[in-house]
């Protein structure tokens, strides 16, 4: 039997301190989590990973993974750059960078042929992380693409001619696409070798999934042959529910290969962040939301780019 202030094994612990509540264990998986995180070296990959962010469902978590993956690979040292391709500017707030109107933005680029080094931003975020700003005009991008000579590569070309012309390109280069399936994603998808679909663990998750991947089929087969689905983040993962837990399951079952073991659980943290022009991961690096971002692009980090002729 224990005598009071011992813990199972009979060891003394601080007064008025169980470490067999929920609490204490909680706490305990934390601090492990994040011994781990802070002991491991991050592989960098051989050349630029451009990576997309797209999911034609809103409110999954695309502009939050793409600014917190960002975020959690550079304060591991690599040189990330975000594209903000949503006119609704959140990656641009969320990274603390100037998207006002009159702000050069990518709108400039993709319809005005600006070059893109003129309008990166460097965010105030910890590392050397970068934002290409998205500002209202974007809004009408669609439209005015439309009679633009090669609509579809506009991005792709901006971006190939920005790292060419670098000395230090970057590690990584995520763009945050729109809800929609339009031009700008078109763009984005064309621009990018990777393409990173988040899947909110609800009812409904695989819905529209099929048509999006039909797009990137069609995008691979006839703009970009190196296009290809190598990751999928689920995302507001709510562990107490069986629901969450069977979606887990049945994405992992369709897509063994892409899905991260990472989950993103749902977070006040995760969600108070923008508002406050942070990622979580400067936000509250301690929290279970940042934690949970900096496994996952540790997980992105040692997959690496697939290989040429690599297909989901």
């Amino acid at each position: 039997m224990k005598h009071p202030g011992e813990n199972q094994q009979g060891t003394k612990t601080a007064p008025g301190f169980d470490d067999t509540t929920p609490l204490a264990r909680e706490i305990s998986e934390l601090t492990r989590r994040r011994q781990v995180i802070a002991a491991e070296q991050l592989p960098k990959p051989e050349q630029t990973r451009v990576i997309t962010i797209s999911n034609q469902k809103g409110g999954v978590g695309k502009t939050t993974t793409a600014v917190n993956l960002a975020a959690a690979l550079s304060r591991q040292g690599a040189r990330v750059l975000v594209i903000d391709l949503d006119p609704q500017g959140n990656a641009s707030t969320a990274l603390g960078v100037e998207h006002r109107a009159e702000t050069a933005s990518v709108y400039d680029v993709i319809v005005n042929d600006m070059d893109l080094a003129d309008v990166v931003q460097e965010s105030p975020e910890v590392g050397s992380l970068y934002c290409v700003p998205a500002t209202i005009h974007l809004a009408g991008a669609e439209i005015e693409l439309v009679s633009l000579v090669a609509r579809e590569q506009r991005l792709s070309r901006a971006l190939a001619v920005h790292l060419k012309t670098m000395d230090d390109p970057y590690d990584y280069v995520f763009i945050d696409c729109p809800p929609s399936l339009g031009l700008l994603t078109i763009n984005a998808f064309v621009a990018a070798r990777e393409v990173l679909i988040p899947i909110q663990c609800e009812y409904y998750a695989l819905e529209g999934l099929s048509q999006l991947l039909k797009n990137i089929e069609l995008i691979e087969k006839h703009l970009n042959p190196e296009l290809t689905v190598s990751t999928i983040l689920l995302t507001m993962y709510d562990s107490r529910t069986n629901l969450a837990n069977q979606v887990a399951q049945d994405v992992r079952d369709h897509f063994p290969n892409q899905v991260l073991d990472t989950l993103i659980p749902r977070s006040v943290r995760v969600s108070e962040a923008p508002s406050y022009g942070q990622s979580v991961i400067s936000y509250d690096l301690n929290s279970a939301g940042s934690l949970s971002y900096l496994e996952a692009a540790a997980e992105i980090a040692r997959r690496g780019a697939p290989q040429t002729g690599e297909r989901q």
